[in-house]
């Protein structure tokens, strides 16, 4: 994507700005699979912030902000305490950094469960606060009439099955789901669902290969792996995991890089600077001017 850069006065930063070009939509997502096939695989990373999705933007079909801010971003440690003023904040910041990719935003645990007009009205809340594209929610079969309904009124939906994260507590863990021929069917069965009641894509997570591959054959709609298939329609990861933020990740990621290394020996010499004094130089400093 081509960018000029545009100087902030406020601030004396210099922000990326597209040039005018046209935000992919929901059904040219969608439309990425025909007749059970996707020819280019879609590309979906999360993001949380402005700054972030202003990087990430030119290189994904989709940002997705997920609950995983919950570890990412304030050190929770599980998806569960997150609030929808949380998802909403974040949602609206990734908005504003980002003019190419299709915003998605997770609704929290507790925002959709209780009724499908439970979910419609958090859901309406997410995307009027956020300006994003649709939200994504977990569950299969027993959430497919909540995204039919919403479906129905406006509310574009991106299923999730497989290893569901806020119901660890139920999983009891993280552990990679379908390990026997029952949590095998249901997985495929609840990707099924999630397609007829009209989920416009549906996240594979945590699965094992085999199944991710069926349920993506099984279904018109693209499917998105996470330790799930190269055989799924798309591929999502959590960006500061791929980017080596952290030292430890879940096997299915690829660190890319490691900026967390790069981090640690930049702040270290820019300590190092600091208590030598040779940090602010001149050039980093104002002085008086001559005559």
């Amino acid at each position: 994507m081509s960018t000029t850069f545009q100087l902030d006065t406020s601030t004396s930063r210099a922000n990326p700005t597209p040039q005018p070009m046209k935000r992919l939509t929901v059904p040219k997502i969608r439309a990425h699979k025909a007749d059970g096939e996707t020819k280019q695989p879609l590309v979906m990373l999360t993001a949380y912030t402005a700054r972030q999705a202003q990087l990430l933007d030119a290189h994904c079909d989709i940002l997705l902000v997920g609950d995983s801010l919950a570890q990412v971003i304030y050190g929770l440690p599980s998806t569960i305490p997150v609030t929808l003023d949380m998802m909403a904040n974040h949602a609206a910041a990734v908005v504003r950094g980002s003019y190419h990719a299709v915003v998605v935003v997770d609704m929290p645990f507790g925002s959709y469960e209780a009724s499908k007009e439970q979910a419609f009205e958090s859901a309406s809340r997410l995307l009027k606060e956020s300006g994003a594209a649709a939200v994504k929610l977990e569950g299969g079969e027993q959430m497919a009439e909540t995204v039919a309904f919403l479906n129905q009124r406006g509310i574009p939906v991106m299923g999730h099955v497989g290893l569901t994260p806020q119901a660890v507590n139920v999983l009891g863990g993280y552990m990679a789901r379908g390990r026997d021929d029952a949590e095998a069917r249901k997985i495929v069965g609840d990707a099924k669902a999630l397609d007829e009641a009209g989920a416009f894509a549906i996240v594979l997570e945590g699965v094992l290969e085999p199944i991710a591959i069926e349920a993506t054959k099984a279904v018109s709609c693209p499917t998105i792996g996470i330790g799930a298939s190269a055989q799924c329609d798309g591929q999502v990861l959590v960006t500061e995991d791929m980017l080596g933020m952290f030292e430890r990740v879940p096997r299915f990621v690829k660190k890319y890089e490691n900026i967390a290394e790069v981090i640690d020996r930049t702040v270290a010499q820019y300590a190092e600077e600091v208590r030598a004094r040779s940090f602010p130089s001149a050039d980093q400093t104002y002085q008086p001017k001559k005559g």
